[in-house]
C-alpha cells in the first residue's frame, strides 16, 4: 500500500538524523541532556552515559533505516518504541521542573515522543493487509478440529452410505 511506503520513511526519519547527530557528538548529548548524571553513582542505569549514548544512537540508526526500506518492519518498530521508552522517561522529566516555561517545554517533548512511541506501535502491529500470527494460529486450530471431527465423523458417514446402498 503507497501509505505505508511514505509513512514508514517518514517516521524513521527522526531516529536516523537523531542517532548520526547522536553519534557524531555523543559528549555534547550526554552533558546537556536533562537529568544526567553529573557523578556516576552506583544507581545509574549505566556506568558509561556516553557510552549507553552512543548503542541507543546505533540502535536508533540501524532500526530507522530498516523500517525506511521496509527490513523486518514491525520488528524495527518495536525494537525502536522499546528504546525510546528509557530515554523519553530519562531525557524530558517535566514533572521535576521547577521553571514553568522549561516544564511545558519538556512536558511537549515528553508528549512528543509518546506519540512517536504510538506510532512505532501502530507499525510494529501493521501486517500489511495480511492476516497476523495470531488469527493464523486460531484458524489452525480451528481447522485442527474440523479436521478430527470429519475423521471421526468419517467412519460413521461411510457405515450409513453403505447401508444405504441397494443391495442387489
Amino acid at each position: 500500500m503507497i501509505v505505508r511506503r511514505i509513512a514508514r520513511p517518514m517516521l524513521a526519519a527522526s531516529f536516523v538524523a537523531g542517532g548520526i547527530d547522536a553519534l557524531r557528538k555523543p559528549k555534547a548529548k550526554v552533558s546537556s541532556a536533562p537529568g544526567a548524571p553529573a557523578a556516576k553513582s552506583p544507581r545509574s542505569m549505566a556506568a558509561d552515559p556516553e557510552q549507553m549514548l552512543k548503542i541507543d544512537a546505533g540502535v536508533q540508526v540501524v532500526g530507522g533505516l530498516m523500517l525506511a526500506t521496509n527490513r523486518l518492519p514491525r520488528l524495527s518498530a518495536a525494537v525502536l518504541a522499546v528504546s525510546m521508552v528509557p530515554s523519553t522517561l530519562a531525557a524530558h522529566r517535566f514533572w521535576e521542573e521547577k521553571e514553568p516555561r522549561a516544564a511545558r517545554n519538556q512536558q511537549l517533548h515528553f508528549l512528543k515522543n509518546l506519540s512517536l512511541i504510538g506510532g512505532l506501535l501502530i507499525a510494529a502491529a501493521d501486517t500489511g493487509g495480511r492476516p497476523s500470527l495470531g488469527w493464523r494460529a486460531r484458524r489452525a486450530k480451528t481447522a485442527v478440529k474440523g479436521a478430527k471431527a470429519v475423521k471421526a465423523a468419517g467412519g460413521a458417514v461411510k457405515s450409513r452410505a453403505a447401508d444405504a446402498l441397494p443391495v442387489g
